[in-house]
């Protein structure tokens, strides 16, 4: 049964949520305390988080960053803005997609249902599901991912490139994996999406944008400045073999 922590100060709208989400099985809880909600959430230790964004205290912008600091666990934003730049800040500040207010129900729970599937279901990589054969999922080639001497490590949403690393979102991972799979190949736009989203009739394009510009600051933290390339009207290309990018060392 999978637990979701629900971050919504209006009591009222809580409670619907939460019935909804005992209704498809799930195990639900509410934030009681909205000036320090990590305790909270460590002791639910959640599987999704609804997080709105206008909160009492803190926003839920500020929420998700300190969320982000300890887990990677998946976050939808719930919010009664529309616009565009909410959803590029949600996206920007960790979270993993976002719907508006008034909350059509089904639509989600079928976000729900769908990053649950990515992150733990069917549709997951096997480390993020229950672990089995380690050594086999690493002899299949899920543990990591080497390319050029850039190691994405799935187990850790970690990405290493001569002996500097950086923790990754689920999101950034993603995306990351998708690139790495096929180094120096456009990887279409769509591809992407459908990579990270099981919606995507319900995804701005600029989301997707916004994912890549998170990665590619995450790839100058490690020293590799300029390695996606943007191919206009098609996709993004990972490049890791120009003159632009320092090699590793040999040591």
């Amino acid at each position: 049964m999978y637990r979701i922590f629900i971050v919504e100060d209006d009591e009222k709208i809580a409670a619907i949520l939460r019935n909804k989400m005992e209704q498809y099985g799930y195990e639900a809880a509410a934030a009681a305390d909205f000036r320090d909600l990590m305790p909270e959430i460590a002791s639910f230790d959640p599987q999704l988080v609804l997080l709105d964004i206008n909160l009492p205290y803190f926003d839920g912008y500020y929420w998700c960053r300190q969320i982000r600091t300890r887990s990677s666990v998946p976050i939808i934003f719930l919010s009664a803005r529309a616009g565009e730049m909410d959803q590029v800040m949600a996206i920007e500040n960790g979270g993993d997609d976002y719907i508006t207010k008034p909350i059509q129900l089904e639509l989600l729970m079928a976000k729900v249902r769908g990053v649950l599937r990515r992150a733990y279901g069917e549709y997951a990589r096997p480390d993020n599901a229950e672990r089995g054969d380690t050594a086999l999922e690493a002899a299949a080639g899920y543990a990591e991912i080497i390319v050029h001497g850039l190691k994405l490590s799935l187990s850790r949403n970690e990405l290493e490139w001569d002996g500097r690393s950086v923790e990754l979102t689920k999101n950034e991972s993603l995306l990351a994996e998708c690139l790495m799979r096929r180094p120096g190949t456009i990887v279409a736009r769509e591809t992407l999406l459908e990579a990270l989203w099981d919606d995507v009739q319900f995804v701005d394009d600029n989301t997707l944008s916004v994912n890549v510009t998170r990665l590619r600051k995450k790839l100058e933290e490690i020293g590799l400045a300029k390695s996606i390339e943007t191919v206009r009207g098609l996709g993004y290309k990972l490049s890791l073999d120009n003159e632009s990018k320092a090699a590793p060392s040999n040591g």
